[in-house]
């Protein structure tokens, strides 16, 4: 009972709004018959303060139900108590045991959290649950920061763990500062060195850590309760507000830096699970309306995430609530895009079906709240659905998976990949053949969290997760690695220089490619994951980026950090104009070779490809070379104009300093011949005046 007066309050917005004489609650149920707010004063409280029973009559709008509750404040901690039929058979799951958080909420706690007790059926879960928090979103100084454009040049996209980055004692940080939001802040400077212009953050929306039987943790965070609020252990402010507060100080500080906030977003899915998991939230609201159910059989999930369950992102309300979501990171939050995990599932219709035209993603596409905003798609799913080439829209970027498996087996060596490895280079135009986007809305990369780092692409041919407790059954079998002559790891100085070269030609590749290149975590320093090719499930230092490797690999981050500074200073590179073969119409030109001028060899033996770049507006003409052959070729180079000769930037087959020249000391190639070395790529440089 409550020893206050409440009034009917209104059924807009959806969540908690913070007046200055209340608080307004509201939250979606159609079929529901009953619905209790509950407040908390503390988060270990095992019962609530108050319970409001909200009326049908004057607290229901339609399907919405509401309440205003006066003189509680930001900071208050919330849940409902929601009843309504459990008839599993016609997709409808209530259970009033349950505290269970709002779909809107902008901030979790979970300090006496219990995912056992959540999924016992009719069972209270009130002394061990997650509930929900008043956060009012207007008491924040941004200092005049707002979300970063930068449309017309590409990005370099440097894809991060929140707590891994800095989770590692050797960090150098104060212990309550790794892991965190602050401790990323206090690494700034390391980005800014490497020359990053974005971070794309694994997710950072409230999850669930405890899906996974112990030790093991749900580590990497694609397991979400609450898409609004952000993750509350990465916090150092232990206080109520105090991830929120701590996320805007760290997107502040990387925006003060120049380097864009990008989101990975997971709406494919929810922490619920199967039918045998808890009941936390969107189950206990309208299961039928939050997921894709089996047709044949309306108590099971349709499962096209390899999760559990599915969200069913096309119904309105969940459509509501994603755009929603979009529109509170960044006019809130201050994000400057979003990677959509397994986004194809978003175009997917109740029943899973692929629709031409998904609601959900014409409407992201359109709103104008994220005009400014990257949208980038993962365009696959785990039923089956692979839409990469194919996605909608006209603003959307892809992950170009292709590029990732056609650059590790190119460089590896496999025959018949000359002329696919073009179309790569030159922004995948083969699968976008009556298309006119821009190369840069294409992510290329060659690693990222899912799979092996670059370290162990060329240190193993097989995975090794025996540690995940699957029986090495988990993570893919094909990842088109080579480990260069031994499995793992080696003081062998031949087989180390082959790897640092193999890890050099890999940037060199991904760098100097139409596209906007997205950098794994630690590549650029070795990191290595020990050969687990799915390290999900590890909050340890198989996952945490090791600060010694800077030190300890100091050739391989100089040579990427100066092939950043290299490709973004040169706007052929950095501003993905497109390369036009032939005449001059376009502002560069770009003419293809192989160990002879103008005569590629796209055989399937041939294991070479050069090309070279006139750029009209600065008069610079570029030469870049691969040869992932065996054997030393000698490659003829194309006879510039005015008798200039070619000067050499990069040769990955040299040591440093060599392998990069400093800018005006460029070596001069006094000849019309280049011998590369095997496994080795070059880019030679010119000005014409």
């Amino acid at each position: 009972m409550t020893d206050f007066e409440v009034l009917p309050g209104k059924s807009f917005p959806l969540g908690a709004e913070v007046h200055p004489s209340g608080v307004n609650f509201c939250v979606f149920s159609r079929t529901a018959n009953a619905v209790e707010l509950l407040l908390f004063d503390n988060d270990t409280d095992k019962t609530p303060s108050q319970v409001i029973k909200l009326s049908p009559v004057t607290n229901r709008t339609f399907y919405y139900w509401h309440v205003f509750v006066p003189g509680i404040k930001s900071g208050q901690l919330y849940g409902y108590r929601v009843n309504g039929p459990f008839e599993p058979q016609f997709g409808h799951k209530f259970d009033h045991h349950k505290v269970l958080l709002d779909p809107y909420s902008k901030l979790t706690t979970s300090s006496v959290y219990d995912r056992e007790a959540a999924r016992k059926p009719f069972a209270s879960n009130e002394h061990c649950c997650m509930k929900s928090v008043v956060v009012d979103m207007n008491d924040y100084d941004w200092e005049g920061d707002t979300p970063l454009h930068d449309n017309f040049r590409r990005s370099v996209i440097y894809e991060l763990h929140v707590k891994g980055f800095t989770a590692h004692p050797n960090s150098e940080l104060a212990e309550e500062l790794r892991g965190t939001y602050r401790g990323l802040i206090e690494k700034i400077p390391y980005l800014k060195s490497l020359g990053i212009t974005a971070v794309e953050l694994l997710p950072v929306q409230q999850y669930d850590e405890h899906d996974i039987k112990p030790p093991l943790v749900n580590y990497w965070g694609y397991n979400p309760v609450s898409f609004f609020a952000p993750h509350r252990a990465y916090s150092s402010d232990k206080s109520v507000l105090g991830p929120v507060n701590e996320f805007r100080d760290m997107v502040k500080a990387l925006h003060k830096a120049g380097i864009q906030v990008i989101l990975d977003v997971v709406f494919n899915h929810s922490a619920e699970g199967d039918e045998t998991g808890p009941t936390l939230s969107f189950r206990g609201f309208e299961n039928s309306v939050y997921y894709m159910l089996n047709g044949g059989n309306k108590s099971l999930y349709a499962n096209f995430t390899g999760c559990g369950n599915t969200i069913n992102a096309n119904h309105t309300i969940v459509r509501n609530m994603i755009r929603a979501c979009l529109q509170f990171w960044v006019s809130e939050m201050h994000v400057d895009g979003f990677r959509f995990d397994l986004a194809s599932v978003l175009s997917r219709d109740s029943d899973g079906k692929p629709l031409e035209n998904p609601p959900v993603l014409w409407a992201i596409e359109s709103d104008p709240v994220l005009a400014g905003s990257k949208l980038i798609a993962e365009a696959w799913d785990a039923g089956g659905l692979y839409q990469v080439g194919s996605f909608i829209g006209y603003k959307w970027w892809e992950w170009n998976g292709k590029f990732r498996d056609d650059a590790r087996k190119f460089v590896k060596s496999d025959s018949g990949l000359t002329s696919t490895i073009v179309q790569r280079l030159t922004g995948s135009r083969d699968m976008y053949p009556n298309d006119n986007r821009n190369p840069a809305r294409f992510v290329n990369f060659i690693t990222c969290h899912d799979g092996f780092t670059m370290n162990d692409l060329v240190s193993f041919n097989m995975k090794h997760n025996l540690s995940n407790n699957e029986n090495n059954n988990d993570g893919a079998n094909d990842n088109y690695s080579w480990n260069c002559g031994f499995e793992g790891f080696t003081t062998d100085p031949g087989i180390e220089k082959l790897r640092i070269k193999q890890l050099k030609n890999f940037f060199l590749l991904l760098l100097t490619a139409q596209g906007s290149p997205m950098l794994l975590m630690g590549d650029e320093v070795r990191r290595t994951q020990l050969g687990n090719n799915n390290a999900y499930c590890h909050d340890s230092e198989i996952n945490w980026f090791n600060w010694n490797l800077i030190k300890e690999n100091e050739e391989l981050l100089k040579f990427v950090s100066n092939l950043i500074e290299f490709t973004q200073e040169k706007a052929i590179f950095n501003w993905c104009s497109s390369w036009k073969e032939g005449g001059p119409a376009g502002s560069s030109i770009i003419k293809w070779h192989g160990i002879k001028p103008g005569k590629p060899d796209f055989s399937f033996h041939s294991r070479t490809i050069a090309f070279e770049l006139d750029d009209f507006v600065s008069k610079e003409h570029y030469y870049i070379g691969f040869n992932t052959f065996w054997e030393p070729l000698v490659f003829e180079l194309p006879v510039l104009p005015n008798k200039k000769l070619w000067k050499r930037v990069i040769d990955t087959n040299l040591p440093s300093p060599l392998d990069f020249a400093v800018p005006g000391e460029e070596e001069v190639i006094n000849s019309f011949y280049y011998n590369l070395q095997p496994r080795s790529g070059i880019l030679l440089y010119s000005k014409i005046k």
